[in-house]
Parts: C-alpha cells; structure tokens; sequence
C-alpha cells in the first residue's frame, strides 16, 4: 500500500524481486501515514514513514519528489533485503535501461572512478553491475559516433509469425498455420505502410534496418523478396551502416530465403537457438532439432553471411549449469560474431505467466509454496549469467549492450557480446533512445524524438521528447486498420 501513485510501481517491482514467486498486489491509499507499506503474508508488515528514511515528516515531504521517492526505495530494499537475506545486483533499479543513466554521466564528463562509487551509493548497485554499465556506455558511444541523431533514423519492421510459439514467448505474434490464409495480406499491409513511410521520409538518413517479430524468414521466398524489394525502391542507402534480419528460427531458413536476403544486401542476420538441448526445445514448444540449428548456421556461413548473431536464454525450465555450459560449448564449436544472452522473463502473455497465473488464482498451495519453476528463484541463474560471460570473452566477444524486463528471472539483465565491428547498432538505439526509430508492422511502435522550444520563452533552445506512435498488435486489425496506422504516423512524421 502507498499514499502516493508515485510509489507504487518501484515498491510492486522491488517487492516482486525479493519474492518473485509471491503473487503481489498494490493499492493506493492517500489516507494511510507511512509513504509505503507492505503487508506479508505471516501478518508481518513492513512500514517505510519519513523515520525510516531518517527525516522529520514535513522535512521529508519538502524534498523533491525524485529525491524522496530514491530515499523511500532505498528504505525499503534495505528492509526487504533484511527480512530475506538476499541481495539484488541491480539495487533499487526496476527500469530496463540502467545504461542509459551511465551514458548520461558519461556524456556529463563523469570518469568510469566517479560513476562507479555514485551508482553504487544512489542506487544500491553491486560494484559488478555498474562497472559492466560503464564498460558497455563507453563501447556504445564509440560505436554510435558516425550515426546522424538530428537527420538519421532507423526502420524496424514487424513480422508477426512463427514456426510455433514458444513457451516463454509474449511478442504479439501467431503459429504461422493460423493464419496462413492471411500472409499475403499482411504483406501487402505492410508493404503500404512501407511506402508511405518511404515517401516521408525523404531527406533524411537511413542509418540502420532491422526486420523482426516473430521469425521474418516464417515469409515464403516470394513475400520475402516483395517486402525486400520495396525497401530497395523507397529506402536509399547511402548512408546505411546496418541491415539486420532475424532468421531466428533454424526451422523456417533455407538457402532460397537465404539467397534473397543475400541479393538485397543483408548485412547480419540471427540464428537463434535459445537452447542447444533438445530437451529443452522439445518442452518449450521449438519445433526443430540442434542438428538443425547447426545445419542452418553453417548454410548460412558457408552462404557468405560474416555476421551472425545467436540468441540463448538462461533460466529456461528445467535447464542446469551444465546444461548451460553445455550448449555454450556447442556455441563456441559454431563460432558466431555475436552473442546475446537473455535472462528468462516471464510475461503475463506469454504460457508460463498464464499457467503460473491459473494455479495461483485457483488457490494451488503447492503452486504457491513450489513454483512450477523452481530454478527461476535459484543462485544457478547467477552462474548461468557468469558461465555466459566467461564464454563470449573466450570468443573474443565483448558486451556492447545491455537491458533488463520486468518479472526478469534472479533480477539479472540482457547482454549483448560481440566481436570486433560485429555489434548490432540497433540494439544500442533501441535502448538508449538516441535516434528516431520508425517501425512499421503489426505490434510496431515508432519512437519519434521530437525537438520543440523549451518552455521557458525567454530561452531560444530547444528540448527534446519522445513521441510514441503504435500500431494495433492484432494480425487481422492491422489488415484491416492499415490507413489508420498511416495515419497515426502522418500525423507526426518528420513534422
């Protein structure tokens, strides 16, 4: 319970990452004295007033609303962590892009020595964590120095269809069996919105493509090459740095698909297994083999693709460190040019939140007290995350970027590691909101850095924000709505 809305979402989060397997509630009661309170289930209660943040009342309530709300969160991790006995690396951060607050010091004239110490202190940061921040802040900005972020933008579109959904999945995309009858649709949707952005976007400059959903190689040769050939006739390329595709699935790539992303200058493309065990793949609903993903990567290899990505998760049900140094070595056997290792989240959208959802709701003790996946809430994750670590830097791989989701297992992060000019420069924008990114597709949401004059009229300067634009996420609306996605993007495109 909070007297505020305003600490309520870091008081939920922070919970729920001492009790991940705890179904946690909050409610906003501007009646109640302590700024946060939180009831457990043995009727012990935890109460964070202005004495636990060392202030009178009136003194508290005078400070700025952020400085308060960073000495209440602090209050009650420190409690939390009291009561469990356990730390979280990551402190008192619930956002997912802690590195975007190393770049800002970074570009502030901060030094990696006085970064370091402050995160630690304003955030509860272990010292690993803020090191690896800064690490990865100074390679991106190296990396992002030849972008354009005044005239340059980026282009994500959306390809919502799969092989099959896996388990863990909560992206706003479908078995490509159901809906089969609509491909050609979608595409030609797609293609429209395409050319109208296209059109838009003339004079300024496309500094990186990345075609996701879903698993775009789920498109037939030929859908492939219409939506790649639009690109060829409405996108100039002169000053692109980057054209991504994620093949994802081995099950869906064959050397046709491969030869048109080669003729349309496709730079990097992913193969993802997520596993390298077939148990595994076999529980979380992947409808291929490891031999296949081996076969897939070395088609595409021996195609001429230098730039291969591969996707792992850790924390994935059922899964040990040695199943995790297992396919980390079957990994390292293919030698991709980059590696991203996801924590394992789990999504309301997606299978296990809906199981782990229904056994709660339907008052299962045994769910409560045993969570369907125990190795969620396990000190293997930790291991998992470090074996990770330990095997990209024997790849001569390095972390490039990083990003956090909520409910994300152990409270660990994302890492992308990448070998020596193989960093995907759009997973760096996506994260750190640099550059305008234009996204078309089902599900897709435009970010749009708007400047506009400050608001202050005496001060000629201009600040910026962040213009969201989303398209419907339903497959079969976005057909249908395709002008009024058009629309929405006309009315702030490049204005």
């Amino acid at each position: 319970m909070c007297n505020e809305q305003t600490y309520t979402y870091n008081a939920y989060h922070l919970t729920k990452a001492f009790y991940p397997a705890g179904e946690v509630k909050s409610l906003v009661d501007e009646k109640t004295s302590p700024f946060v309170t939180v009831y457990m289930e043995d009727d012990h209660k935890i109460e964070i007033g202005p004495e636990e943040i060392g202030l009178p009342r009136e003194e508290a309530l005078s400070l700025e609303k952020s400085v308060r709300k960073n000495k209440i969160d602090k209050a009650l991790y420190k409690r939390l962590s009291a009561l469990t006995g356990k730390t979280l690396s990551w402190g008192i951060l619930t956002g997912v892009r802690p590195t975007k607050i190393a770049m800002e010091k970074l570009e502030e004239g901060r030094t990696e020595s006085e970064f370091v110490p402050w995160f630690m202190e304003d955030c509860l940061v272990s010292r690993e964590k803020a090191k690896l921040s800064w690490e990865i802040v100074e390679r991106e900005e190296k990396i992002l120095a030849p972008l354009d972020y005044e005239n340059g933008y980026s282009l994500y579109i959306g390809i919502p269809f799969c092989p099959s959904v896996c388990d863990y999945c909560s992206f706003s995309s479908g078995a490509l069996a159901d809906w089969a009858d609509q491909v050609d649709a979608y595409v030609d949707a797609l293609i429209k919105e395409l050319t109208f952005i296209g059109h838009a976007s003339t004079g300024k400059k496309l500094n990186t493509i990345y075609i996701g959903g879903g698993t775009p190689t789920t498109l037939s040769p030929a859908q492939m090459e219409k939506v790649l050939s639009c690109l060829d006739q409405y996108f100039p390329r002169e000053d692109l740095l980057e054209y991504t595709v994620e093949a994802g699935r081995p099950d869906s790539i064959t050397q046709e698909k491969l030869t048109v992303l080669l003729d349309h200058g496709v730079t990097r493309i992913s193969i993802n297994p997520q596993s390298m065990q077939q148990k595994t793949l076999d529980r979380i609903g992947r409808k291929h083999t490891v031999a296949q993903i081996k076969e897939a990567y070395a088609l595409a290899r021996g195609m001429g693709f230098t730039n291969i990505n591969m996707d792992l998760i850790a924390g994935l049900t059922g899964e040990t460190p040695e199943d995790m140094r297992d396919t980390l070595g079957q990994v390292r056997e293919l030698d991709p040019d980059s590696l991203t290792v996801h924590s394992l989240a789990i999504k309301r959208a997606a299978k296990y939140g809906q199981v782990r959802r229904k056994n709660t709701r339907q008052g299962n003790k045994k769910a409560k007290e045993e969570p369907i996946y125990p190795e969620l809430l396990s000190d293997t994750m930790a291991q998992m995350i470090q074996d990770a670590a330990d095997c990209a830097r024997k790849m001569d791989m390095t972390p490039y970027y990083l990003y956090r989701q909520k409910n994300i297992a152990g409270n660990f992060e994302n890492v992308g590691y990448a070998k020596v000019d193989k960093a995907g420069i759009y997973n760096i924008l996506i994260m750190e909101e640099k550059q305008s990114i234009v996204a078309a597709g089902a599900g897709a949401t435009t970010k749009l850095l708007v400047r506009e004059p400050v608001k202050n009229p005496d001060r000629k300067e201009q600040e910026t924000r962040l213009v969201r634009i989303e398209n419907v996420k339903a497959i079969d609306v976005y057909i249908d709505r395709i002008d009024e996605m058009i629309n929405r993007k006309g009315e702030w495109l490049w204005r």
